[in-house]
């Protein structure tokens, strides 16, 4: 015990909010997320909404545009965000929808910006110094047009055009004209989904292709190894299993009927809190490393409720491009930290996950638990947003503590567009015993925008108790979707799974029911698949239960699973591949 207090005053002791530069993330993105700015999308709520991310490395910084924000971010290090306020809207554009599923080229030392639309007048824009927020029209009306429309510079200086966002026709590329901006012949349609081989492309929640038709859109290129990277986001939105897939091509423009996909999604997040990995880009850090951005959901008031992630992006040695997604809503290390994979684990585990709780009030049904049951969808909010609102987190048993992250959610707010002056401002208290408290985070003073609030602290603090008491919100009700506290619990790691069994029949190859015997010191559970023993890039975040409908798979393809078992400690030795054929 005496161990565990002199622990504690070693972080205490760097004084209240003890806590240092990041040198890990958390998804969702914590960036200040704007408000839906459409009135008709408002009728369950007001509420935070952007999709669709663009990042593009320029001159050293990283850009991110992204759908409807009235302005963009930029960020050094990928952690802290600076948001520039900008509109992209000309007198004669009579519409919000300005950077809706933006298009960001780099052309030279020039960055281009341009939005969705079905009209022939948005303006093409260009800037040299996007940090200043000196832009110029490039082009008045960029005739061409496109929704999600996608560029792309080659080794050789060609310009590529991409878009389309359709449940009925294909995603279209064409090269454009390097000084008119025309484009030069007409659009190739380059690929339509094929739900009827990929599961993973079936429309909705379950992929059970009822209701819609799937849709492809949110097209990107990325080129490496002289091979082009096409990418596409499938099959709705507003579903878990909302992914971006691949085409692999000899040239950036190609006829679809004569290429075929990697057969599962680039990026793919079923499971978890933050859930969604569709419709997003891929950009590389100074070092060289890739990563990919997309779009994660809510989708609770409106269907575009939406939040950004990101997420470790390679190629293997065969050239085939992955996106690692393996504890997707956890804390990762950033860019540039020595000795450290790009974008690897932290091996910080969830170590509140359904644990108890108590609050300072509950508004209605939105009870406590929904605070701490790893789902974005559900909230807890207090009957106000007063100062000394609060909701305490107990761990079970002393913890290390690396890390905390606080989810707000959006109860009764009252703003419609961007917000540029709001804040949020709290305090988080740690306990060994529950009775006495010492301040462990204090953002009293805080002027910053933080909806996905991501603290690492600087030195990890022995506790069982975490204490977050608001002291002021930027409008609504003091309302928590997830307090996650992340760290190591002093108890053993998860025993391994054992019986993974995969029944996938003739009569829909795409599927198959998967169930293993449940591991009593676990909550959640890692399944990994793939259509090779050493390409198991996918990964599936499984709380609760010991089974699982699979309906992703290549119908045409053999599969291979892996399971692992997770809890506070840790996380259990994976299982021996399975092969289903």
């Amino acid at each position: 015990m005496k161990i565990k207090f002199l622990l504690l005053m070693m972080a205490l002791l760097l004084g209240p909010g003890s806590y240092a530069q990041n040198k890990t993330y958390c998804n969702p993105v914590n960036v200040d997320y704007g408000y839906t700015p459409f009135p008709s999308f408002t009728e369950w709520g007001k509420h935070r909404a952007t999709a669709d991310p663009v990042i593009v490395n320029y001159k050293g910084d990283f850009y991110l545009f992204s759908t409807n924000q009235w302005g963009y971010w930029w960020s050094s290090d990928m952690s802290k965000w600076n948001f520039v306020s900008r509109k992209f809207l000309r007198p004669w554009n009579d519409t919000k929808d300005e950077l809706c599923a933006p298009a960001v080229g780099i052309i030279g030392d020039t960055m281009l910006v341009f939005g969705s639309t079905y009209t022939s007048k948005f303006t093409l824009w260009m800037s040299t110094n996007p940090k200043g927020n000196d832009w110029k029209p490039l082009v008045d009306s960029f005739e061409i047009g496109g929704w999600d429309p996608a560029f792309f510079t080659d080794d050789d200086g060609r310009l590529y055009m991409y878009n389309g966002s359709s449940n009925n026709y294909p995603v279209y590329g064409v090269e454009l004209n390097r000084k008119t901006f025309k484009p030069i012949g007409t659009r190739t349609p380059m690929y339509l989904l094929q739900a009827w081989r990929y599961g993973w492309q079936r429309f909705g929640e379950n992929m059970d292709n009822t209701f819609l038709d799937p849709f492809i859109e949110g097209a990107w290129m990325t080129k490496h190894n002289g091979k082009y990277y096409f990418q596409y986001g499938a099959p709705g939105t507003e579903m878990s299993g909302y992914s971006d897939g691949v085409v692999v091509s000899d040239a950036p423009i190609f006829d679809g009927h004569q290429t075929f996909p990697q057969s599962d999604p680039l990026s793919f997040k079923a499971g978890g809190f933050s859930r969604g990995a569709g419709h997003g880009s891929t950009f590389q850090d100074n070092a060289g490393n890739y990563w990919h951005t997309s779009t994660s959901i809510i989708c609770v008031k409106n269907t575009w409720e939406r939040r950004m992630g990101i997420w470790p992006t390679g190629f293997d040695k065969d050239d085939v491009m992955w996106c690692n997604t393996e504890f997707g809503d956890y804390p990762h290390y950033l860019p540039g930290i020595t000795g450290k994979e790009h974008g690897a684990f932290t091996g910080w585990m969830l170590l509140n996950y359904k644990k108890p709780i108590t609050v300072s009030s509950t508004l209605g049904s939105y009870y406590a638990n929904n605070a701490v049951d790893e789902s974005i969808k559900t909230y807890w909010s207090a009957v106000s947003a007063d100062k000394g609102e609060w909701i305490q987190s107990d761990l079970g048993t002393i913890s290390a503590v690396n890390a905390i992250q606080i989810n707000y959610a959006d109860q009764d707010v009252e703003f419609i567009g961007k917000q540029t002056t709001t804040y949020h401002q709290y305090k988080v208290y740690a306990s060994l015993d529950g009775k006495k408290w010492d301040v462990l985070i204090d953002k009293s003073n805080n002027k910053t925008d933080v909806p996905h609030d991501y603290v690492e602290l600087a030195a990890p603090v022995q506790a069982r108790f975490i204490k977050l008491e608001n002291i002021h919100m930027p409008t609504g009700k003091f309302a928590i979707s997830g307090l996650r506290v992340f760290g190591n619990g002093n108890g053993k790691k998860p025993d391994a799974v054992k019986n993974l069994v995969v029944l996938r029949t003739e009569k829909d190859k795409r599927s198959a029911y998967i169930k293993w015997n449940p591991v009593d010191n676990a909550f959640a559970y890692n399944l990994y698949y793939g259509t090779a023993p050493d390409k198991l890039y996918s990964c599936i975040m499984i709380y609760d239960f010991n089974e699982y409908w699979f309906k992703a798979m290549d119908s045409q393809k053999p599969y291979y699973f892996t399971i692992e078992a997770i809890n506070e400690n840790g996380v259990s030795e994976k299982t021996k591949i399975t092969e289903v054929k």
